[in-house]
C-alpha cells in the first residue's frame, strides 16, 4: 500500500503565493489652471445645510478644487443674486450653491425653490460660470430629529455629489476653452 505522508512542517514552510499586482490609484485629473470657487450657503437651516459644505470642501481638495470661498445668505431665495454679483466680478469659475428650502404649504417652497433654480440657470448663461445647485427641497419635512438625520446625511452625499460634477465641469470648460482658443472647434 502506497501512501504518501506529509511533513507538517512541509506546510507551514510553504512559500505564500506572489501578491496579486493592483490597479494603480490614478486619482482626479488636476487642472492646467488654479480654479477658484465661490460656495453661497443659506443660513436657512444651517445645521443641516453646512453637511454639503463640509462634504464639498473635502471631495473640493480630492480634486484639486483647493480655492473656495465660502459665502453666507439669509435664505435660499438670496442666494441667486449673491451668485451675479460674484460671478461678475469674473474672480471665480464656478459657484456652488446649497440651501433648504421648506414651508408648511406646498406652493409656496416649491415656488421658492424653483425662482431660485432658474435665477440661478439665468446667471451661469448670462455670466458664462457655472453655477451649480445643492438648493433642495423636501416633498414634505417634519421637524423632528429623524427628518434632520436624515436631512444632514442627504446633504452630506449632495455635497460629494456637487463637487464632482463641479470639478468634471470645469475640467471639461477648460478642454473646450482650449480647442477653441487652438481653432479646433
Amino acid at each position: 500500500m502506497n501512501q504518501m505522508l506529509q511533513d507538517p512542517q512541509a506546510e507551514t514552510s510553504q512559500t505564500p503565493p506572489p501578491p496579486v499586482p493592483q490597479e494603480p490609484v490614478t486619482g482626479h485629473p488636476r487642472f492646467a489652471k488654479p480654479q477658484r470657487v465661490a460656495f453661497v450657503q443659506a443660513c436657512w437651516h444651517r445645521d443641516v445645510v453646512e453637511e454639503a459644505r463640509i462634504a464639498f470642501m473635502k471631495e473640493a481638495e480630492a480634486r484639486h478644487l483647493t480655492h473656495v470661498d465660502v459665502f453666507e445668505v439669509p435664505g435660499s431665495f438670496e442666494i441667486p443674486l449673491h451668485a451675479q454679483i460674484l460671478a461678475k466680478t469674473r474672480r471665480y469659475t464656478a459657484i456652488v450653491a446649497a440651501g433648504l428650502v421648506v414651508d408648511g404649504g406646498i406652493y409656496r417652497h416649491e415656488f421658492v425653490a424653483d425662482t431660485v433654480i432658474k435665477a440661478l440657470m439665468d446667471v451661469q448663461l448670462r455670466t458664462e460660470v457655472p453655477v451649480f445647485s445643492a438648493v433642495l427641497t423636501p416633498q414634505q419635512f417634519h421637524e423632528t430629529e429623524v427628518h434632520y438625520d436624515f436631512f444632514r446625511r442627504h446633504f452630506a452625499i449632495k455635497g460629494v455629489e456637487v463637487a464632482a460634477a463641479c470639478a468634471e465641469t470645469l475640467l471639461g470648460l477648460e478642454r473646450l476653452r482650449g480647442q477653441v482658443a487652438a481653432g479646433i472647434v
